[in-house]
């Protein structure tokens, strides 16, 4: 009988019998895999249940972009953590319409709290939702690669991170620019002396 490709003897009778695809993964990272598709899973999800309900056609076209996007980059994911290599296409790069020019200051507004019916579900909380998503992957996918095994797949996660924090930056412009997320500052000295408390260190090598 001869040893397969990991030296080991394959099993008799109905023991399972691992394929080498499978066996090259790291136990802890099909798990943290398992949890990332899943984030994936639902925030897909709650890209379709929300749709409806978008009155903006701006962020119903962000909406679209980025489900699109992240559907495909959703299904390359799963293509090489299945297979252990590398999928039909490389992951691709997010690009956003909008400019990247934040409004700067606080102006008045309503206090937020809780809804206490579906109906009050609005643009506002729609891009918030999305934007969440995004930064929940991106911690997510962050963590996982650090320690996956694969390198096929720890290259697909650690290429779609940019993508992540794009998609979350297009999102919180969006918020921005309809001043649903407003960016305070600090008075000019304190900003001042924060931009200066740090300095660049000689260019000296260790010896």
């Amino acid at each position: 009988m001869t040893n397969n490709q990991f030296g080991q003897t394959p099993q008799q009778g109905n023991m399972y019998q691992p394929q080498s695809a499978m066996m090259n993964h790291g136990g802890h990272e099909v798990l943290d895999m398992k949890e990332i598709l899943s984030e994936s899973v639902a925030m897909l999800n709650q890209a379709v249940l929300l749709r409806p309900h978008v009155q903006d056609p701006e962020l119903l076209d962000i909406l679209d972009r980025q489900y699109n996007f992240s559907l495909d980059e959703y299904n390359i994911t799963v293509e090489s953590f299945r297979t252990g290599r590398d999928p039909s296409h490389p992951t691709g790069s997010y690009q956003m319409k909008l400019s990247h020019d934040f409004i700067y200051g606080l102006e008045p507004s309503q206090p937020k709290k809780p809804m206490t019916n579906a109906s009050e579900l609005n643009d506002e909380m729609i891009s918030g939702y999305l934007l969440g998503g995004h930064k929940q992957l991106a911690a997510g996918k962050a963590m996982t690669a650090v320690e996956v095994t694969n390198p096929v797949v720890r290259r697909v996660l650690a290429d779609s991170i940019p993508n992540c924090i794009e998609m979350a930056y297009e999102l919180s412009l969006y918020q921005n620019k309809h001043k649903y997320y407003q960016v305070p500052q600090l008075d000019g000295k304190d900003m001042q002396a924060l931009l200066d408390a740090f300095a660049p260190a000689p260019n000296s090598r260790l010896q």
